[in-house]
């Protein structure tokens, strides 16, 4: 029987590849087409699929036993809005559908930690979050907030769906820059003068990985389950960076009036002239006003895991970003593992 894991290519994607083939899993990866996948395991099938294409899902889903669902659109924006809706609801409907119309046993869908915040909330936010509708910021939040809505009600109803939350994952093997390591990166190397402050919830990616890999065994149908780790501000982040690699320490501090002006103006420019990813978007912008503190002690005891400290991970993303070349060589902040 075949493990199936859309967005297997990715940076979280990769490291729950490599740890289910450490486990002896059979693993068949669902990526887009044109999507990078020659660091993954030499073991592992790969299959080109659109997963707004159900047909195409469909064939990959053939002889299915568990899949895992990560593909989406992790972008806060894009120039066509409507693709939040294609690719991160549709498609989560496609391949929650098709993998039990073949036979899954399980189905795990990855949502996120954003649709879980509330205005002037004060509390840390667990398991059981409630968020009205018309409290989730965006469109792309939007969209994960229908497919969350749908993979719980399926789940609530007798179908074999979990939901796990993720937070910010963190550590090496990014390739391809997810927006909280070229944060990082762009601490390491100097070139933040500038920042807006606001709360962090970091993880491990590792930790995010085997959490799926718990929650696929063990997990209670139609239940969230946060993956999450430490609470830290952005501010914290980048003095313990700075401070690691002998870097200025971002001293600006934008106010938030500001930094949403200029995101308007950067979706503006983009929406209309450059169809590129903005400077900002809107909806990043307007997150850093919710509290993004979290608790997953429940999660964390369910599933019999200590998460790894997130001192210890910063220090291997440094040494990673020094060991590919992003980072000039130094005095190293720890050994690798």
């Amino acid at each position: 029987m075949v493990t199936v894991i859309t967005g297997g290519a990715g940076f979280i994607g990769q490291h729950l590849v490599r740890q289910l083939v450490e486990q002896g899993a059979r693993v068949r990866v669902v990526e887009k087409p044109g999507a990078k996948v020659d660091h993954l395991p030499s073991t592992v099938d790969v299959i080109e699929a659109d997963i707004v294409d159900r047909v195409a899902v469909r064939r990959a889903m053939r002889d299915a036993n568990l899949v895992y669902h990560l593909a989406a659109n992790p972008q806060l924006w894009t120039h066509q809005r409507g693709q939040f809706h294609q690719v991160n609801y549709r498609g989560a409907v496609h391949v929650i559908e098709e993998a039990l119309a073949a036979g899954a046993v399980r189905v795990l869908h990855t949502s996120t930690e954003s649709i879980l915040t509330r205005i002037n909330q004060s509390t840390p936010i667990a398991e059981d979050q409630e968020v009205p509708r018309d409290e989730v910021i965006g469109p792309y939040c939007q969209s994960k907030y229908r497919a969350e809505c749908f993979a719980l009600r399926l789940g609530r109803t007798g179908a074999p769906v979990v939901i796990v939350n993720p937070t910010l994952p963190i550590g090496p093997g990014d390739w391809g820059r997810s927006p909280p390591t070229q944060m990082m990166l762009d601490c390491c190397l100097g070139k933040r003068q500038f920042y807006l402050e606001a709360d962090l919830n970091l993880i491990d990616v590792r930790d995010v990985a085997a959490g799926m890999i718990a929650t696929m065994e063990c997990g209670t149908p139609g239940r969230r389950y946060l993956l999450a780790g430490e609470n830290w501000s952005i501010r914290r982040v980048f003095e313990f960076l700075a401070t690691r690699t002998h870097q200025p320490l971002p001293t600006r501090r934008v106010p938030y009036g500001v930094a949403l002006a200029t995101a308007y103006l950067s979706e503006w420019i983009a929406d209309v002239f450059t169809h590129r990813m903005p400077a900002a978007s809107v909806t990043g912008v307007k997150l850093t006003r919710r509290r993004m503190h979290f608790d997953a002690s429940r999660t964390w005891s369910e599933l019999n895991i200590t998460p790894r400290p997130v001192d210890a991970t910063l220090h291997e993303v440094i040494e990673w970003f020094r060991h590919i070349g992003w980072v000039g060589a130094g005095k190293s902040t720890t050994t690798m593992r």
